[in-house]
């Protein structure tokens, strides 16, 4: 017998690092006794998907939206029962893709806005720790605002973009960690109630961070969501985007589950 888990299709590569570190929080986040228990998943891990920095922040690059949307095609061609995407600035292009499949999206940005919503109340400020192009295109904006939460991103823009781009180019280091601090203490200094990590860059380094207000990764809030829906604990819209031509999957009795074997 095996396991009746859904398989999530990954929009991955952006950057490849960070799928990995998805990855891996996927296979820790299952409290397996055998392979079957892990939730099954298919990574595009594309490398080639043209720069969000480029084309967002410096307006001079390719649009990354066409090359999406053929990764999620394909995902869903491959067997994938619900997308993810382990980049935060990329859910700009996220509409383009709900409306390509009729799969389920398990949206980032807005589970995040549910997550801040959890940990405060209506009116709070919430610090938004993220790569320059989330300002500028507003990806968290309607989602907090319409949780009644108000974004707070900081000053220091082309700090945070030197961090990614060197995280990019060199992996982690002592002196990205600094830094990255240092942009965390600015933001908590602000008097935000929470504050959010962001970039799937800067989630190779949130456990080094420390901060006087609480913070959370949205990385590990779509791992949470991923592994909820896979495993039918929930397949409703609470954790999906879906197009309207999408159909609502049953849900699954995984009561037992750790007697499975695969």
């Amino acid at each position: 017998m095996t396991s009746a888990n859904a398989t999530i299709g990954v929009l991955g590569g952006m950057g490849p690092e960070a799928t990995i570190l998805f990855m891996q929080k996927m296979l820790d986040a299952v409290p397996a006794h055998d392979d079957c228990d892990h939730v099954p998943l298919i990574v595009h891990n594309n490398t080639q998907v043209p720069s969000r920095i480029r084309a967002l922040i410096e307006g001079r690059g390719e649009d990354p939206g066409p090359v999406l949307v053929e990764m999620a095609q394909s995902l869903e061609a491959a067997g994938a029962e619900a997308l993810a995407m382990p980049c935060n600035t990329a859910h700009r292009y996220a509409s383009a893709i709900v409306g390509a499949v009729s799969i389920p999206f398990l949206d980032m940005v807005q589970l995040a806005a549910g997550k801040a919503l959890q940990l405060t109340a209506p009116g709070a400020r919430v610090g938004v720790l993220g790569s320059p192009a989330l300002r500028a295109t507003g990806v968290f904006d309607a989602p907090l605002m319409n949780a009644g939460l108000a974004p707070v991103y900081g000053d220091d823009d082309d700090a945070r973009l030197e961090i990614i781009r060197a995280v990019k180019k060199n992996g982690v280091s002592m002196k990205t960690a600094d830094e990255l601090q240092t942009a965390t203490d600015r933001l908590a200094d602000l008097g935000v109630e929470v504050i959010m990590v962001c970039c799937t860059e800067f989630s190779l380094l949130t456990d080094r961070l420390r901060t006087k207000a609480p913070l959370f990764d949205t990385l590990d809030v779509l791992v949470e969501a991923c592994v909820a829906f896979s495993t039918g604990k929930t397949r409703s819209s609470e954790v999906a985007r879906r197009s309207s031509a999408a159909s609502v999957p049953p849900q699954t009795d995984q009561l037992g589950k750790e007697n499975l074997q695969c």
